[in-house]
């Protein structure tokens, strides 16, 4: 199992660039599969998501290359609507795929996706949504399959329960080869389903409404060749700062989009960083010592995201008095707060409520990383601590950073990977 070792006591400085959004990315590449193109995608990151994509595509029969931050997807030789259950399980964002097999071929098979165990995430609402479309939906246990009668979904109206990234994703892809206008509304408005419209637009399709409640899809033409540049990730610069929150210092980043990481940024002036936003760069310059801000309350974007809580919460260690979280994602995100406490950390967690009353000492130890942002948590964690933390990983940070090790050596943490 590989083990990152974090030796703290180094304050950040230093400027970074921010990789592209894993959340984005993943989208888009299986957006490649709808119009049989060919898509040609900058500022892609390494991640162990993104490899996992690109065998779901070469799988399907889709020519892939790729070169440094560059994707270059060829879907017109895709050969096959099922993608087999070893696949399935390297990633969770792995479901978004139904949606552009099913608009691309009339029908798609699958197992239940994998990916971090962070309590249920049922698919239903994927689900539901497709058979508001028109698709007939058989759910044999470990596997999926969806048939669009006539090999096309028809346009409808459909309304989310509860705005999900991946289920308003697989609407969008798959609304694009239905008859007619598709209206999706409670749809997520995250910055990764913004950009993820833009590329669609590029790549022939009629789609409004992106980053509000109400998307409107209509015909699509598919044109022969898309580009497309991946929005930077907002949670990786979440990240950076929380980290640098974590262990001190002056850090800027570069080329990220500020207004994405907004709740991100309050949440930090609260407990006394100096953040300043330029166009496409946020500053950050933490005080003698942080304390505790307003409570972090998880919601769907516009609010503060999930997948930054447990960055934050790290950076909370050491704040002077009590900070409240309260997790309305999912109801198994805080597995990161036994292995905080291991570190010295003062961590209650009553239900979705976790309180963090900051300590002076936090001393290294070994942990275990559970899941990707509560991997990555415990590594802004440790830079906090006196001695060496050890966390052991099973793989989960790689699958959202590309080389996390190395930027946060290049801001000068004593930070390494070992195998």
């Amino acid at each position: 199992m590989p083990v990152w070792k974090v030796r703290g006591g180094n304050e950040l400085s230093g400027s970074a660039r921010v990789q592209g959004a894993k959340n984005a990315v993943l989208p888009i590449l299986a957006a490649s599969l709808v119009g049989g193109g060919v898509f040609r995608l900058r500022n892609c990151p390494r991640l162990k998501d993104v490899d996992a994509s690109i065998e779901i595509l070469r799988h399907l029969g889709c020519a892939v290359e790729r070169e440094e931050d560059a994707i270059t997807v060829n879907s017109a030789g895709m050969r096959d609507n099922h993608i087999p259950h070893a696949l399935m399980l390297k990633m969770r964002s792995s479901v978004m795929y139904m949606g552009a097999i099913l608009a691309r071929t009339g029908e798609v098979r699958l197992s239940t996706p994998g990916g971090c165990e962070l309590g249920s995430r049922p698919i239903d609402l994927h689900l539901k949504a497709l058979e508001t479309m028109g698709a007939e939906v058989r759910d044999a246990g470990a596997e999926v399959v969806c048939r669009a009668p006539g090999g096309r979904l028809r346009g409808a109206h459909v309304n989310l329960d509860f705005p999900s990234v991946g289920a308003t994703e697989n609407v969008m892809l798959a609304a694009c080869a239905a008859e007619g206008e598709t209206v999706l509304t409670n749809a997520a408005r995250e910055p990764e389903i913004v950009d993820l419209q833009r590329c669609l637009i590029s790549a022939g399709a009629e789609i409004s409404g992106a980053g509000t409640p109400e998307i409107h899809i209509g015909a699509f033409r598919p044109r022969p060749e898309t580009e497309h540049r991946i929005v930077p990730d907002r949670i990786e610069a979440a990240t950076l700062l929380c980290a640098a929150a974590s262990a001190g210092g002056d850090i800027e980043l570069r080329d990220l989009a500020p207004a994405h990481i907004d709740t991100v940024c309050a949440c930090l002036r609260d407990m006394g960083c100096r953040i300043v936003c330029g166009a496409d760069t946020v500053r950050l310059r933490t005080p003698k010592r942080l304390r505790a801000g307003r409570p972090v309350i998880t919601k769907p974007y516009p609010g503060f995201p999930t997948d930054a809580q447990a960055l934050l919460m790290a950076a909370c260690l050491r704040a002077e008095g009590t900070a409240v979280f309260v997790e309305n994602i999912f109801e198994s995100r805080y597995r990161h707060a036994d292995e905080l406490r291991r570190l010295g950390a003062d961590i209650r967690v009553e239900g979705r409520v976790a309180m963090v009353t900051g300590v002076h000492r936090l001393t290294g130890a070994p942990l275990t990383a559970w899941d990707l942002r509560g991997g990555a948590a415990l590594v802004a964690a440790g830079l906090a601590a006196e001695g060496e933390t050890q966390v052991f990983d099973a793989g989960h940070i790689e699958r959202g950073y590309d080389d996390l090790a190395g930027k946060l050596r290049s801001l000068g943490a004593d930070v390494v990977r070992e195998e």
